[in-house]
């Protein structure tokens, strides 16, 4: 199958210039190992889908009810991730890519742009870029076992899952867990930036993709919970890496939420509740993870 690349993949003729790396192991931000894998319960409510809508997709507003569910506080890490390969002997889609070959094998990494302006082009499909080779062969996640995982389809994603005794969240779930935990109810960026505009999630802080001022910390993905809980108590809902649903989008593809890492004002301002992005059901990238649910009782009535 030939893999189509993400909408983030572009071409921008313009100056260019390396930001400085990534911050990787050497970071110990983040949450505490007795903090992983806990969840936040989400009571029943009403909330508008699609406030504030930015892109057409997010169209139309409506106001829904939702019926009580946990979410797990943060993005499924790597140590987390490892633990059910180990246990069951999964083997991920873009392993499987990798092996079988031929023409869109592999899962899409980002570079930092360098050479000629007119040659900017910072994806690529890597054949053997997984979850525990997220750069391709001969990289490694040693260290980073707080990161999200990444290079996880949706069919990946919902295996984890079910494996841990959850599932993956509707669209219409992520988004009012997200809503629920804006800093401001009035502002649809507030998750991402404060009044200010200093950055309160992990987003591109620049021009993308020649220039990343890593005015939050990081110019890669983050461990998860080194930005603070939002006012649901979760973490990372907005940036960091996009976030797999359970919701179809179209044929072939389901919805992402959240945005990422590589969100900026002049590209993907989809550091918003309300954003929503298609992708292939079968593709994955190195900033695209995802986040697990449980389902509660409903309260008497």
């Amino acid at each position: 199958m030939i893999r189509r690349f993400p909408v983030m993949l572009v071409l921008i003729a313009a100056a260019c210039s390396r930001a400085s790396p990534p911050a990787t192991s050497d970071t110990t931000c983040g949450l505490s190992a007795s903090s992983i894998g806990q969840f936040v319960e989400l009571p029943e409510g009403r909330f508008t889908k699609g406030a504030s809508p930015v892109y057409d997709e997010e169209t139309p507003s409506l106001t829904l009810h939702v019926a009580p569910f946990a979410l797990q506080a943060h993005e499924v890490t790597n140590e987390q991730f490892a633990a059910f390969v180990t246990a069951t002997g999964y083997v991920t889609d873009a392993e499987t890519s990798a092996a079988a070959g031929g023409l869109g094998a592999g899962s899409a990494v980002f570079d930092e742009p360098s050479g000629s302006p007119l040659q900017i082009d910072p994806w690529r499909l890597v054949p053997g870029a997984t979850w525990k080779t997220p750069t391709g062969p001969g990289s490694t996640i040693m260290s980073k076992g707080a990161w999200p995982v990444v290079h996880v389809s949706e069919r990946d994603a919902a295996a984890y899952a079910a494996w841990a005794g959850g599932r993956l969240p509707t669209e219409v779930e992520w988004e009012y867990a997200a809503t629920r935990g804006l800093p401001d109810p009035d502002s649809s960026t507030s998750g991402a930036y404060d009044s200010a505009g200093h950055p309160l999630a992990n987003t591109w802080q620049g021009v993308f993709p020649i220039a990343n001022t890593e005015a939050d910390g990081f110019a890669g993905a983050a461990p998860v919970g080194c930005f603070p809980a939002d006012k649901a108590g979760l973490y990372d809902m907005i940036g960091n890496v996009w976030e797999w649903t359970d919701t179809p989008y179209g044929a072939g593809s389901h919805t992402l939420k959240g945005g990422s890492y590589l969100c900026a004002d002049n590209f993907c301002r989809r550091y918003r509740p309300a954003a929503r992005q298609p992708q292939d059901s079968d593709f994955s990238s190195v900033h695209i993870g995802f986040r697990i649910a449980k389902d509660l009782p409903s309260p008497p009535e």
